[in-house]
């Protein structure tokens, strides 16, 4: 089991913001989060690596219980995590190998000396997404592709059990996006791979290796599961509240908007 989330709510003054999460990952799953801005994605991110505590309910990831040991130091040593948040801490200066390696030491900034087996790893990481060209470059001048790649590589580096990726595609062109995606599929294909949560609010972006598949809306679980099953024009117009019309290309859904004669929206 790496995640199990217990009818897990969140309350901010006298406002619930999150109601009754109930979800299970079992090991070598991949999921997608989908939800819209203000679902509540980025709440729950911060429950599973233990930045705040739930309200009520349970939380158990990678076998650690929230509330029952002092779990956040070695809970986020095997989860990587990969964020705009983390992007923005990075050390003016450091180049693109510098931030791999510091993955290893879950720091930001590198502080210790690496180990010649630390050095071969990144080194590793970097070729297999793509970004060995620019090892030796200031991150700062990496472009919001290079970097993602970069965060990536850097979040595998302590060999974690789950990886999140949080919107990992924002500030893409449509080139730098499918690049990107491209080299997400490779690592999520590969038999060693970690479990992994894709955080996205857009359907296009979900890839046929994430066969799971949580609706988020308005801090509750609209639908989990099949993502196949999920993925079709009656769900989503409900979900999203409009009428909308599902396709799909290459195992990939495509959102547009439907006829509104099509798609009855209850009030």
């Amino acid at each position: 089991m790496v995640l199990k989330m217990e009818n897990v709510s969140l309350r901010r003054g006298d406002r619930w913001i999150l109601n009754d999460i109930n979800w299970q990952i079992e090991k070598g799953e991949h999921w997608v989060l989908l939800g819209l801005n203000g679902s509540g994605k980025t709440l729950i991110l911060n429950l599973l690596n233990a930045y705040t505590f739930p309200t009520k309910g349970e939380i158990n990831v990678l076998n650690m219980q929230f509330g029952k040991t002092y779990l956040a130091e070695r809970l986020r040593q095997q989860i990587g995590f990969v964020s705009s948040a983390i992007q923005q801490k990075i050390h003016r200066g450091d180049n693109a190998f510098e931030v791999v390696l510091s993955g290893a030491f879950a720091s930001i900034g590198l502080y210790e000396k690496p180990t010649e087996a630390m050095r071969e790893q990144a080194i590793s990481l970097l070729e297999d997404l793509g970004c060995i060209e620019y090892a030796n470059r200031n991150y700062e001048t990496l472009s919001q592709g290079e970097r993602q790649r970069v965060l990536i590589a850097r979040a595998l580096m302590a060999e974690p059990s789950l990886l999140i990726l949080d919107e990992p595609t924002n500030g893409l062109d449509f080139i730098a996006r499918e690049k990107l995606l491209e080299s997400i599929e490779a690592l999520a294909q590969k038999p060693d791979a970690p479990t992994m949560i894709f955080v996205t609010h857009h359907v296009e972006e979900i890839l046929p290796v994430f066969h799971k598949t949580l609706l988020l809306k308005e801090g509750q679980v609209f639908h989990s599961g099949d993502t196949n099953e999920m993925m079709n024009s009656e769900t989503l117009t409900e979900f999203f509240g409009l009428p909308v019309q599902v396709s799909w290309n290459n195992d990939r859904p495509f959102l547009s908007k439907a006829e509104e004669a099509k798609y009855r929206i209850d009030s």
